[in-house]
C-alpha cells in the first residue's frame, strides 16, 4: 500500500472515531439538558457563603427570638400567635449610632500618661474635629471618653464646639492590645499577658455599647465615642464580624472619625472609617 493509501485510511478511521463520539457527545448533551442548573449571569445569585462568613443574627444577645419562650406547640395556631406577639414585643425601632473618634496627636516622649498631652498639632485636630461634628448637627445625647489624658483632652475640646453635651469617662475604653494581630508585626511585640488583661477590657468594652436598641428607645440615637486607634480598629472589626486579629491592618489618622450603625434587626453598617476630609493637608498625621 502506498504511503497516500495509508494516510487516507488512518485519515478515515480518525474521523469515523471522532463522528462517533461527536454523536455520542451530542446526545447526552441534548438528552440532559434540561436536568442541569442553569448558571446564572450574577456571581452572587446562586453563591453560597463559607460558614465563618455567616452572619451571626445574635451577636448581641438581643436578638428577639432568643429573648422569648421557645415555641413548644408549633401545631397550634394559638400558641404561635402568642409566640408572635411576643417576639414583636422585644423588637427595636430605633438605630443606634456610634461615632468612635480618636484622640489628637500627643507627646509620645512622655514617661507617663500625664505627660502624653495633646501637641499643639493635636489641639487643632481635636477642634477640627469639633467643628466637623458640629456642622453635621446630628442629634449626640453624649461624649464617652477614655480616661488617658491625651484621649480627655481632645474630649474636652470637642465638648467646646458641642457644649450641650456631657462628658463620661470610661476606663474601659484606655488604649492597649486587643489580640495578636494577623499578620504579627515584628517591631511590635507585647508580652503574651498583656494581650490577656487588655483583650478582655477591651472586649468588655465592646459589649458594653455595641449593641441594637432596646423596644423601649423611640428614636435613632447618636453617641460620640473619644478614645484610642487599637480599640476603634477593634470595635469596627468586631462589629462587622470581621476577624479580630484582623485590626492592626487598619490605620487610623489622629482624630480621625470613624461611624458606625446598629440597625434594629441586628444588621451593622461602617458608614465611615477614619474620616479626616475636614482637616487640612497639614494637619494630617498618624
Amino acid at each position: 500500500m502506498g504511503v497516500w493509501s495509508r494516510f487516507m485510511s488512518k485519515k478515515l478511521f480518525t474521523g469515523t472515531v471522532i463522528g462517533v463520539v461527536g454523536g455520542a457527545s451530542g446526545y447526552w448533551f441534548a438528552s440532559n439538558a434540561f436536568e442541569r442548573q442553569t448558571v446564572e449571569n450574577s456571581f452572587t445569585t446562586n453563591y453560597e457563603p463559607s460558614p465563618c462568613a455567616r452572619w451571626d443574627w445574635n451577636w448581641d444577645h438581643r436578638d428577639p427570638k432568643s429573648l422569648v419562650k421557645p415555641l413548644r406547640k408549633v401545631d397550634d395556631p394559638e400558641s404561635q400567635n402568642d409566640y408572635n406577639k411576643a417576639v414583636e414585643m422585644k423588637k427595636g425601632r430605633a438605630i443606634r449610632h456610634l461615632i468612635l473618634v480618636r484622640h489628637g496627636q500627643y507627646n509620645m516622649d512622655g514617661l507617663t500618661d500625664a505627660q502624653r498631652t495633646l501637641t499643639e498639632l493635636g489641639r487643632r485636630q481635636a477642634a477640627l474635629s469639633g467643628e466637623r461634628l458640629k456642622q453635621l448637627a446630628l442629634p449626640y445625647d453624649e461624649i464617652v471618653r477614655s480616661t488617658m489624658t491625651r484621649a480627655q483632652e481632645t474630649a474636652e475640646i470637642i465638648g467646646k464646639s458641642l457644649s450641650h453635651l456631657k462628658l463620661i469617662n470610661c476606663p474601659l475604653l484606655e488604649e492597649g492590645s486587643p489580640i495578636p494581630p494577623e499578620p504579627p508585626v515584628g517591631h511590635w511585640r507585647p508580652e503574651a499577658s498583656q494581650f490577656f488583661q487588655d483583650g478582655a477590657r477591651i472586649e468588655g468594652a465592646f459589649r458594653k455599647y455595641f449593641y441594637r436598641a432596646d423596644p423601649s428607645q423611640k428614636s435613632d440615637s447618636y453617641t460620640i465615642i473619644v478614645c484610642h486607634a487599637n480599640v476603634i480598629r477593634y470595635f469596627v472589626c468586631r462589629a462587622l464580624q470581621y476577624p479580630a486579629e484582623g485590626w492592626l491592618r487598619i490605620s487610623l489618622g489622629h482624630a480621625s472619625l470613624s461611624w458606625v450603625s446598629i440597625y434594629p434587626d441586628g444588621r451593622v453598617s461602617l458608614r465611615t472609617l477614619g474620616d479626616c476630609g475636614h482637616m487640612p493637608k497639614e494637619c494630617l498625621t498618624r
